[in-house]
C-alpha cells in the first residue's frame, strides 16, 4: 500500500472524506481503506514501511511522545482534511515531510457564519429579540431602531488571514465600511482589499461591529481586554469565531454586565462549555454557540475534495495551493 487513512477517531474519516471521495482517492493510489489509529500503527511497525502519502482529518495523532513519523521512513507527504496543524506539524517537518492542510476549505463556512451574525447584528437582531419574546415589542422596536443597519455601517475586522479575508469578500455587495486590525498586513494590501488599517483602540470605539479571527498564537492570548470593551460605541455587538484565549474574558463580562447596550457573540470560549455558573450564561448580552462555525454536516466535504485535488496537483508535479511550510505555520491558527 502507498497510502493510508489516519485518525485516532476512525469514524471521522468517513464523515470528512465519504464514499465519493474515498472512491476517487482509491482510483488515483494504491489505497488501503482501512482507517488506522496511533495504536494501530505501533501495533505493526512492519506495515507501514512503504507507506508515502497519508490522508488524515480531525483526531490526527501527534503531539505526544511517541513519534509516529520513525514508522513512516517513505513518508513524502501528508494531506490533513481539515484546519491547524499546529500540534503535530513540527514531528514532520523535522522529517522533511511535507504537508498541506484544508484550512481554507474550513474558513468559508466560518467566513459564511460571522458574515449572517454581522448583518443580524447590524440589524440589532440579537438585542432586538429577546425582548420581542419576552413581549416586550416597542422596547424591541427601539432597540432595533438604535442599530445602525447594513447601510454606511462600520465592520471591524481582527485578523485579516483566510477567515478575515473572506469575511471581508462576502461584506462587498453591501455599502459598508471596514477596518481592519492585522499587524501582518501593508498598507498596500490594505488598499487591495478596500479596507482602512486601524488599532485595536480605534476599531473597538469606532466600529458597529467588532468580529475577530486572529491566529491562535502565543503573542494573540489575552489581546482582547475589559479597556476595549468599555470603548465600545453604544449598541455595538462583539462576535467571536476565533478563540477563547484572545479574549481576557473575565474582563470582558465585567464590562458586559455593566454595558448592557453591547452584545457578544461567542461561538468560542475558553472553556467549552464554560462552568455551569459562568456568567456567560446569566447575562442577557451573551450569545453563545457550541462551537459550531466551521465546517459540519456536508461542509466537511469540501474539506476532503480539497485535500484530494491537492494530491492530484501532488502526482502531476504540480505546485501545493494549500502547502504548510514552518513560516508559514508561525502565522497561522
Amino acid at each position: 500500500m502507498k497510502a493510508i487513512f489516519l485518525t485516532n477517531n476512525k469514524g471521522n474519516i468517513d464523515y470528512v472524506y465519504g464514499e465519493k471521495n474515498i472512491e476517487r482517492l482509491k482510483a488515483m493510489i494504491d489505497l488501503d481503506l482501512t482507517p488506522y489509529c496511533e495504536q494501530d500503527i505501533i501495533a505493526s511497525p512492519d506495515k507501514f514501511a512503504e507507506v508515502e502519502y497519508i490522508f488524515s482529518t480531525w483526531g490526527m495523532p501527534g503531539g505526544g511522545e511517541i513519534k509516529l513519523t520513525e514508522y513512516f521512513p517513505s513518508l513524502k507527504c501528508l494531506f490533513y482534511a481539515a484546519g491547524s496543524i499546529r500540534y503535530f506539524a513540527n514531528e514532520y517537518f523535522d522529517k522533511g515531510v511535507r504537508i498541506t492542510s484544508a484550512f481554507a476549505a474550513n474558513a468559508i463556512p466560518v467566513a459564511e457564519f460571522t458574515v449572517g451574525q454581522i448583518l443580524l447584528a447590524d440589524k440589532g437582531f440579537f438585542h432586538s429579540s429577546m425582548l420581542a419574546k419576552a413581549g416586550d415589542y416597542k422596547r424591541a422596536n427601539e432597540v432595533a431602531g438604535k442599530h445602525a443597519g447594513n447601510y454606511d455601517a462600520k465592520i471591524g475586522i481582527i485578523g485579516v488571514g483566510m477567515i478575515g479575508r473572506k469575511v471581508i469578500e462576502l461584506l462587498a455587495p453591501y455599502r459598508l465600511e471596514i477596518l481592519v486590525y492585522d499587524k501582518f498586513l501593508s498598507d498596500e494590501g490594505a488598499e487591495a482589499l478596500g479596507v482602512k488599517k486601524c488599532s485595536l483602540d480605534e476599531i473597538f470605539a469606532e466600529c458597529d461591529i467588532v468580529s475577530n479571527h486572529l491566529a491562535n498564537v502565543p503573542q494573540t492570548v489575552g489581546i482582547l481586554k475589559g479597556s476595549h470593551f468599555e470603548k465600545m460605541k453604544e449598541n455595538a455587538t462583539f462576535i467571536n469565531t476565533g478563540r477563547g484565549a484572545q479574549v481576557l474574558e473575565d474582563e470582558m463580562l465585567a464590562v458586559l454586565s455593566q454595558r448592557q447596550d453591547i452584545c457578544a457573540l461567542l461561538d468560542v470560549t475558553v472553556e467549552e462549555p464554560p462552568k455551569p455558573d459562568s456568567d456567560f450564561f446569566k447575562l442577557p448580552n451573551v450569545v453563545l454557540t457550541p462551537h459550531i462555525a466551521g465546517s459540519m454536516s456536508n461542509e466537511v466535504r469540501r474539506m476532503a475534495e480539497l485535500m484530494i485535488d491537492e494530491f492530484e496537483r501532488f502526482l502531476d508535479g504540480k505546485e501545493l495551493e494549500y502547502e504548510i511550510t514552518p513560516e508559514k505555520l508561525a502565522r497561522m491558527a
